[in-house]
């Protein structure tokens, strides 16, 4: 087992792990999106008018402005997309309205307030989290010539267009870091794993391409958190406890970059 796999299971596992990673991917306890006074006016005299279209329409609407549609229905995206088809779907507009009427205006105020996904809300945590480590984030040209531990600032896309200029062609990912550690280059994706299965799998499967080798003359790492690392028979557990390349915590990132001075 890789020294760094068998460090974050040891993290993981003991005392503290979850109190220190808050530092890394906080939660944001005001993720509920405030309604103005406007909103829930409109929301409300068209929920009591009987006007089926026009409630949808201003649910819609608000859809635009990042605030959720009070109720799971998969025909909700087509009407987001196609303006014309509020007129042309009046037995779906009625369905929905019916829907929502049925779970009564308090709860559908609160269904349009509800609170951001959690997956949402950490997706870009860990790059803010980043420059609290205290090492420069240099453009290419510093970076290249720079000793020490430095990161190169830019966006997932930038990134990716310097990994295949100067690492491997065709490289078909945004990572979330690459670092220098005096001569030692690498490429990191994290991920914050919060359940087993599902979308949770398939970003877990996204992260451990990094940890399978090298990328050109870089080592690639997976940075790894959550349910990945407790101890279990979970398909998570049980890849990455075999793994031959690099998965670690990003707790234990500094002391990774360090450890190639």
């Amino acid at each position: 087992m890789n020294k760094w796999v068998q460090r974050s299971i040891e993290l993981a596992n003991g005392p503290g792990y979850l109190d220190r990673l808050l530092k890394v991917y906080p939660v944001d306890p005001s993720g509920l999106r405030a309604l103005d006074t406007n909103n829930k006016e409109a929301i409300t005299k068209a929920f009591n008018s009987g006007n089926d279209k026009e409630l949808i329409k201003i649910l819609l609407e608000l859809g635009k402005k990042k605030y959720p549609f009070p109720v799971k229905d998969p025909y909700v995206a087509f009407l987001k997309r196609d303006k014309n088809a509020l007129d042309n779907n009046p037995q779906t507009v009625n369905r929905l309205a019916s829907r929502i009427r049925k779970q009564g205006l308090e709860n559908t105020l609160t269904a349009v307030g509800a609170e951001k996904e959690v997956n949402r809300q950490i997706g870009p945590q860990f790059s803010r989290w980043l420059p609290t480590l205290g090492y420069p984030f240099l453009p290419e040209s510093s970076f290249e010539k720079t000793g020490g531990i430095t990161f190169l600032e830019g966006s997932g896309q930038h990134l990716q267009e310097y990994i295949e200029r100067k690492f491997k062609p065709n490289f078909n990912k945004q990572p979330d870091c690459v670092a220098k550690a005096h001569t030692t280059y690498v490429i990191g994706e994290a991920k914050f794993l919060t359940d087993y299965g599902g979308h949770q799998q398939t970003q877990f499967n996204d992260a451990i391409t990094f940890a399978e080798g090298r990328v050109g003359e870089a080592l690639g790492i997976a940075i790894l958190d959550g349910v990945v690392w407790i101890k279990s028979n979970m398909k998570m557990f049980k890849t990455v406890s075999e793994l031959g390349g690099v998965a670690l915590s990003a707790l234990l990132f500094d002391e990774f970059l360090n450890s190639h001075l």
